[in-house]
């Protein structure tokens, strides 16, 4: 996993959080946790745009306030570049089920019409959403909280 080695802060993870709407936040997560009503996403800067502001460059420091309930999901991802190609669906529910006994698989149809996929420990509607591991080798996403709100249906597969 790609980690961002940002000074004062020891555990950071790679995310994408993706809204609602469509709109998506990519950059690096120090302060999330799944009972927070909201966390922080420093935001990787573009290698692409080389002229930067000092105010633009102060706000990346300090991150972008993320609010969980506004969200449809965050991927915690191995890269933010992502997998290039079609996702492939071959052999996804074959994986080797013997490592994850105590797992549950499931399919989450998010109310946009996304699906995925994966396997979860659980999941309760007390709580804001649940982790879920995608079934995929290939797989960019490491995990991925599923926000309850945006879930139109939960299926658990066998």
């Amino acid at each position: 996993m790609e980690k961002v080695a940002l000074p004062g802060h020891s555990t950071q993870n790679l995310v994408v959080a993706k809204y609602w709407d469509g709109r998506m936040i990519k950059g690096v997560t120090y302060n999330f946790g799944s009972e927070k009503k909201a966390f922080h996403v420093i935001p990787v800067p573009e290698e692409k745009s080389e002229e930067k502001s000092e105010e633009k460059e102060e706000g990346t420091r300090k991150g972008v306030e993320v609010v969980i309930p506004e969200l449809k999901a965050i991927f915690f991802v191995k890269s933010l570049e992502g997998r290039k190609g079609p996702r492939t669906l071959e052999g996804l529910l074959e994986e080797e089920e013997e490592e994850q006994a105590s797992a549950m698989k499931v399919r989450v149809t998010f109310q946009d019409g996304e699906t995925l996929i994966g396997m979860t420990h659980g999941y309760s509607r007390e709580k804001q959403g649940f982790f879920v591991v995608p079934l995929e080798k290939e797989s960019n996403n490491l995990r991925i909280f599923v926000v309850f709100n945006a879930a139109k249906e939960i299926d658990i597969l066998k």
